[in-house]
């Protein structure tokens, strides 16, 4: 016999799925996903291997969606047949349980997918992350998040490359950008943009005393020239300088690496992962784009979020997080309240679950300003 706990938990499971499903229009995903298979047949596609590449991940999205939406359908109704199984043989009431569970997993990856499909959320994107004042202790954190980031990309099976890197003196780094590419990137890592706060019994600090440091995290979608926004040439100081990083001898022998400022913002970009100095400049040139169209973007932002009245003061560029190693462990997100007393798991990238609620958070948001 299903207990009554079991009971509404399926029916429960099954308002939350119909709920989300009707906020998808398949209709026109199955127009669009035909519309790009018909592009993708032409063989002249195939000329422009970026263009190409873009279709097929956008392709890959819409396939993705719908193929979830058809698991979740088939778990329900194995959830049916095992409810009426139940009644004449108790050896499926188990059963039901775990059916409910993996219900349960894929109607939650299944709202985070619905809720990755903003414009530029299916691109891969930049994480820049720079250290406060504080000097080592703070250029160390700047390190910690960049491994947590880069252990949670792993674990994803994402891409990584480091863009550039400014070493610290002793320990640490001065400043870094990473590029993830993988599904989804940008759409996920969007809202870990924001300033991240580190309280812990410093290893640089001879007294063991408690310090408090800060790291400024930055993410922006990955892409070519964006229409609205125009570089002019006479607003770019283009520096080149050395490799500083692994890359064999012509890397490090060679001015290949390229520094872009965009004198009417003050943004600095900069790129030496690869040999080549044209490379880098291009690579370069689409992070400056990048970051210009992620500052529009948070524009847009900030005037919704004004907009929230007694909530206005959750802003994109303000503290965000806080993980604390003493006097006791907590990681908590300042916009969601959600936290974690497993700090070493989250500094080893288990860092979706902050994810998630993130999304939720600032998607309940959207809604009530629509």
């Amino acid at each position: 016999m299903i207990s009554y706990e079991t009971n509404s938990r399926i029916q429960e499971l099954k308002e939350k799925f119909d709920s989300i499903r009707a906020t998808l229009d398949l209709e026109r995903i199955d127009e669009k996903l035909k519309e790009i298979e018909k592009r993708m047949s032409d063989p002249s596609i195939w000329n422009d291997q970026r263009e190409a590449s873009n279709l097929g991940r956008e392709a890959q999205s819409y396939r993705s969606t719908i193929e979830l939406l058809r698991d979740v359908e088939e778990e329900f109704e194995s959830i049916e047949i095992a409810v009426e199984l139940s009644g004449e043989d108790e050896s499926y009431v188990k059963h039901v349980e775990e059916l409910v569970r993996s219900a349960e997993k894929k109607v939650r990856e299944f709202e985070l997918t619905i809720l990755l499909s903003g414009e530029y959320d299916i691109n891969n994107c930049f994480i820049s992350i720079h250290p406060g004042a504080g000097g080592t202790e703070s250029q160390d954190w700047a390190s910690m998040l960049m491994r947590m980031y880069m252990r949670w990309a792993e674990a994803n099976r994402f891409k990584i490359t480091i863009v550039d890197e400014l070493p610290g003196e002793e320990a640490g780094i001065k400043s870094v950008t990473i590029n993830l590419a993988g599904p989804h990137a940008y759409g996920k890592m969007k809202f870990e943009a924001g300033v991240h706060r580190l309280v812990r019994i410093s290893p640089f600090d001879a007294n063991h005393r408690r310090h408090t440091s800060f790291a400024s995290v930055s993410v922006f979608p990955e892409m070519d020239e964006v229409p609205e926004i125009e570089i002019r040439p006479e607003d770019l100081k283009i520096d080149t300088y050395r490799s500083g990083g692994a890359g064999g001898q012509h890397v490090n022998k060679t001015d290949s690496a390229v520094r872009i400022t965009h004198l009417p913002t003050g943004i600095v970009v900069a790129c030496q992962t690869e040999r080549s100095q044209h490379q880098n400049k291009a690579n370069a040139m689409k992070m400056l784009y990048a970051k210009l169209f992620e500052i529009e973007i948070e524009k847009k932002r900030s005037e919704k979020l004004k907009l929230m009245g007694d909530q206005k003061e959750i802003s994109w560029g303000n503290q965000i997080r806080s993980y604390v190693f003493q006097p006791y462990t907590l990681v908590k997100d300042h916009r969601t309240d959600f936290e974690t007393g497993d700090i070493q798991s989250v500094m080893n990238g288990e860092i979706d679950e902050f994810i998630e609620k993130e999304l939720l958070f600032f998607s309940s948001i959207e809604k009530s300003l629509e």
